[in-house]
């Protein structure tokens, strides 16, 4: 894709290495996700996924390597300048982390109450939280509690608060992780609809070869703290190496 597009990348990370008590997670990974493309990267539980996306939007300190965000270093940035780049990403959690004392539109105004002023939003909060809302198909859950919600209506209400800015980067962590299959499907169908409605740039960490299947334009498996293969899914789905294979079998 990147001889194709001859263009920067809107994220790139290099040489990026994290340890645990001396035992290293990342090893040494690369990425590069492309504006408007669909970048999977799958992994074994425990090989350092989510490690590699908190370090990417700041939640935690790499030991070493570059993260270029819209072409700015995140890791020389100051809190400051590293809040206002964050408004440029959406950010799905595993689990989908709703705030439980908060009603659905609390929880969308949440980040609109600390950045709409800095982003120069016109819209009304009001009308930015039911345009979200919208998108997910849950307008009518604007006063219900989390609880109040099953789990995937939760994750869809979690997805329309990564959305609320409107990011030009969206990062989803596991996000199909705990659903049923059924639900698991309306989820990555409603992925794919919310890329093609705000052209967004996804970065998509996953053990679901489901998800990687119908979502990617390009993936990446993470193995040993590395990017050990990269292609499309039916490239790394068709080869011959163990490793590649053991991911698809199972």
């Amino acid at each position: 894709m990147e001889d194709e597009k001859n263009i920067k990348p809107i994220l790139e990370i290099r040489d990026l290495k994290k340890s645990f008590s001396g035992k290293p997670v990342l090893n040494g990974f690369n990425l590069k996700l492309y504006d408007g493309e669909n970048l999977v990267v799958m992994g074994k539980s425990g090989s350092g996924k989510t490690v590699m996306i908190k370090c990417l939007v700041g939640l935690m300190q790499a030991d070493s390597g570059i993260i270029r965000i819209k072409d700015q270093d995140i890791i020389i940035l100051g809190r400051t300048e590293l809040d206002l780049l964050r408004t440029h990403i959406g950010f799905l959690f595993q689990g989908s982390a709703l705030y439980d004392s908060m009603t659905v539109r609390e929880n969308l105004e949440f980040p609109l109450r600390r950045h709409k002023k800095k982003l120069n939003l016109k819209e009304s909060t009001e009308s930015l939280v039911l345009e979200a809302l919208k998108n997910v198909g849950l307008e009518h859950t604007v006063d219900l509690m989390p609880s109040e919600l099953s789990g995937g209506m939760q994750r869809r209400v979690a997805l329309a608060r990564a959305l609320i800015l409107k990011p030009e980067i969206i990062l989803y962590d596991e996000p199909t992780t705990g659903l049923d299959p059924i639900t698991a499907k309306e989820i990555i169908q409603l992925m794919r609809r919310i890329q093609e409605t705000y052209n967004t740039s996804s970065l998509i960490i996953t053990h679901d070869v489901d998800c990687a299947r119908v979502i990617s334009n390009r993936m990446i498996l993470l193995v040993d703290g590395i990017n050990y293969i990269e292609g499309s899914f039916e490239e790394l789905s068709n080869t011959d190496d163990p490793k590649v294979q053991a991911f698809f079998k199972n």
